[in-house]
């Protein structure tokens, strides 16, 4: 009798996994799953605590939905990539398993360990793997010249052509394979595991939920709210999608369920939602096409060179929400106290460290790796590239934010600034972005810093940092 395991990794839900629907194919089949848990790689990574400790309790949901389903689910937790292939190895072995199934993951530590598996079990387990966290599998959108695609509006209008063509159905999740299984609950893995907020509730059912109600309720109006911090304008799923309790095939399809006619209307709020689902599947069809990105080389290598300040004050200030500039410090602050910050804060803040502080654009993808709740490499980096004028399809490097002004077209009112800075609340709010020049003339002292730069001369700073970059790399 054929013994099948599913490996799970970045993929924690039953329905829609590409692997586990192949697994449960043959009937007479018995079905086994395994997760391994790398504390030490994940270390190296500077993964989040309250990832770590989304992953388990959707780890738990898990184990449950296939246990009860017939299908055991064994929790293992192993140092590092490298120890988890040799214990891989021998518990498929001893296991007598005769086929492993399992998705696709594109980084370069999880391409080496993936090949290290298969090359132990080569001729003893047949090893199948599956593309399943994309819509599109990498590579597959190319340009005439078979090249991908270096900026995102000609990668989209591919995609989507491409994407009309594929079959992209979502998988249901499988039957039952027999009465339920006993199982003991995978225990908390030995890494730090900080609190996660209610506003996230662990389990597939609970993110499809939040998926339909999104779809149906909200999506309308998304190209007119998503910028707005201080308003529920977004979709608030990358927590899921990060981490595989969603798919992105599930989303699509939801989406086109509640509009059909999503890819006709480009000005639609559906449409503009589709688009950062795109923006995601660019950023890891980038990752595959240019491996360099997975060790965090800029992808314009030139930017390279830039003489960034050396300033662990400055950067200190700017975790802790302390820069004196009050939407970057609400983003700050939002960020530590919930592990989520809004995209378009995602973009100020960033654009401060590197454009107005100078400083190295790493030191801002590590520290938000380290504190997301919805931590992706591929999307992080992306992002920060792209803040940074050192990426594909970046901002050019003149193109600066300015905080204050970010502030007043974001946060008009400074809703969203008041609840995250709490000694600005009495603020004036025709002075809520700027609360000293209100302070001075009413001669009074605030709780609250000045601004640790001149975000003019910051600017010009950067310009000629750049520009002088640039002439040493041309």
């Amino acid at each position: 009798m054929a013994t099948h395991l599913v490996w799970l990794r970045n993929d924690l839900r039953i329905t829609d996994n590409k692997a586990l629907h192949a697994a449960c194919s043959d009937p007479d089949a018995v079905v086994l799953a395994v997760f391994i848990a790398t504390p030490g790689q994940w270390r190296r990574h500077n993964m989040a605590s309250r990832q770590a400790a989304f992953i388990h309790a959707n780890l738990l949901q898990v184990q449950q939905a296939l246990a009860e389903r017939g299908i055991e689910l064994i929790a293992h937790q192993c140092h590092d990539f490298a120890q988890s292939v040799t214990w891989l190895s021998a518990f498929c072995l001893q296991r007598q398993i005769t086929t492993l199934f399992y998705n696709r993951q594109y980084e370069i530590n999880e391409l080496q360990r993936d090949t290290q598996l298969e090359q132990a079990l080569a001729g003893q387990v047949t090893c199948c793997s599956f593309d399943d966290s994309l819509l599109l599998p990498p590579g597959t959108v190319q340009t005439g010249n078979g090249e991908m695609y270096k900026v995102f509006t000609p990668f989209r209008r591919a995609f989507l052509q491409r994407l009309v063509e594929n079959d992209i159905k979502s998988l249901p999740a499988p039957r039952s394979r027999g009465s339920a299984v006993a199982y003991s609950a995978a225990e908390a893995f030995d890494y730090p595991l900080a609190e996660v907020s209610e506003a996230y509730p662990a389990g597939e059912e609970a993110a499809l939920r939040r998926l339909r109600t999104f779809c149906r309720e909200q999506v309308q109006d998304y190209a007119k709210k998503r910028d707005l911090p201080a308003i529920a304008g977004t979709s608030n799923l990358s927590p899921y999608l990060a981490i595989g309790v969603l798919s992105p095939r599930q989303c699509f399809n939801r989406l086109q369920v509640e509009c059909p006619d999503v890819l006709e209307t480009p000005e639609s709020g559906a449409f503009c939602w589709l688009n950062e689902l795109v923006w995601r599947e660019f950023y890891r069809h980038l990752m595959v096409a240019f491996p360099a990105l997975c060790k965090h080389r800029p992808f314009i290598d030139w930017t390279d060179n830039v003489c960034w300040n050396s300033n662990d004050e400055a950067l200190q200030a700017w975790k802790d929400g302390k820069t004196g500039y009050p939407i970057v410090d609400a983003a700050m602050r939002q960020l530590n106290e919930t592990g989520w910050m809004h995209n378009r804060l995602r973009m100020i803040t960033a654009s401060f460290l590197v454009k107005d502080l100078l400083l190295d654009w790493r030191a801002g993808e590590h520290y938000f790796m380290s504190q997301l709740l919805d931590g992706d490499l591929a999307a992080n980096n992306g992002g920060w590239q792209w803040a940074a004028s050192t990426g594909t399809d970046a901002a050019p490097y003149f193109r600066i934010f300015n905080p204050t002004t970010q502030g007043e077209r974001f946060d008009p009112q400074g809703t969203f600034i008041r609840k995250w800075l709490p000694e600005l609340a009495d603020i004036p709010e025709q002075y809520i972005h700027q609360p000293h020049l209100w302070a001075e003339k009413q001669r009074r002292a605030l709780n609250y810093p000045l601004p640790i730069v001149d975000h003019k001369q910051a600017r010009q700073d950067t310009l000629a940092a750049f520009e002088a970059a640039k002439q040493r790399g041309t």
